[in-house]
């Protein structure tokens, strides 16, 4: 069976230790929530599995259908199966999306895809995600509204149909059809890839079919079981945990940490 596995992993971004010897063995059939408080490693560890430089493994592996990626690019990841949905989706003026659509396709195919091929494929993908089919003559993601940019992004992972989706927030900003739509959309797709997916909602957990939940905490696994744990957060928020013996490094993190605030981005600020 096809497995990501990721063995006593410590990240550091400028400096900065964000994820303190993390393990973690996902079957690539299944869908996991990735759940904890602002700053405790999620965005990281989604980033660092995909290969961004900015995110420095100083010890630990991680292995992709057994093979070590852990020093291999972005872009080769990509191509053995990996995809990440981004949480803020950049504007890329000059580039138009149907252009970029059919080269991120190209570059995982042996021979290049026919243009009439490459159409259908197209077409049933802006079908899917509910996207005006006149929008792939747009630039990428520029003047996009912040939903059509996640929409978007499920659109490149419907192009490129990868073995492990990383999806980071995919739903923050997103109106109620818009969700349904995401929802539908990773619900049909289960069946044929996993899912590694965090989100600060329940709402987006409660449309789709979720196998196991994960908690980090301090750059680690504090919890690892089944879809209870996301109503338990929901309806408790993460103060429980501390009755399980589990504490929190900075307690900021728990209240003054807005939403969408991560560790990578307070170390950023700081070596600034």
């Amino acid at each position: 069976m096809s497995v990501l596995e990721i063995k006593d992993l410590h990240v550091a971004v400028k400096d900065k230790e964000i994820l303190k010897g993390l393990n973690l063995t996902i079957d690539l059939d299944k869908t996991v929530a990735l759940l904890g408080p602002n700053g405790n490693g999620k965005s990281t560890l989604l980033q660092t599995i995909m290969g961004n430089p900015n995110y420095t493994v100083t010890k630990g592996k991680i292995f992709f259908d057994g093979k070590d990626i852990t020093s291999l690019e972005a872009d080769e990841r990509s191509k053995l199966g990996l995809f990440l949905g981004m949480q803020y989706p950049s504007e890329v003026p000059g580039v138009n999306n149907v252009d970029f659509l059919k080269a991120s396709l190209n570059a995982h195919r042996e021979k290049p895809i026919s243009l009439f091929e490459f159409y259908k494929v197209l077409n049933k993908a802006y079908d899917k995600v509910h996207i005006p089919f006149e929008m792939s003559n747009r630039n990428l993601n520029e003047g996009f509204s912040g939903g059509e940019k996640k929409k978007n992004e499920i659109l490149q992972m419907l192009i490129i149909n990868p073995k492990l989706v990383l999806l980071d927030e995919i739903d923050s900003g997103l109106d109620v059809d818009a969700i349904q739509t995401v929802a539908s959309v990773i619900k049909e797709e289960q069946a044929n890839r996993g899912f590694l997916i965090v989100s600060h909602y329940a709402r987006l957990y409660d449309l789709i079919n979720v196998d196991r939940a994960i908690i980090l905490v301090n750059g680690r696994i504090a919890k690892d079981g089944d879809k209870s744990l996301i109503q338990k957060i929901d309806q408790e928020g993460y103060e429980w945990l501390k009755k399980e013996g589990i504490e929190f490094e900075d307690e900021r993190q728990m209240n003054s940490v807005s939403i969408g605030s991560c560790a990578t981005k307070e170390a950023l600020k700081g070596a600034k």
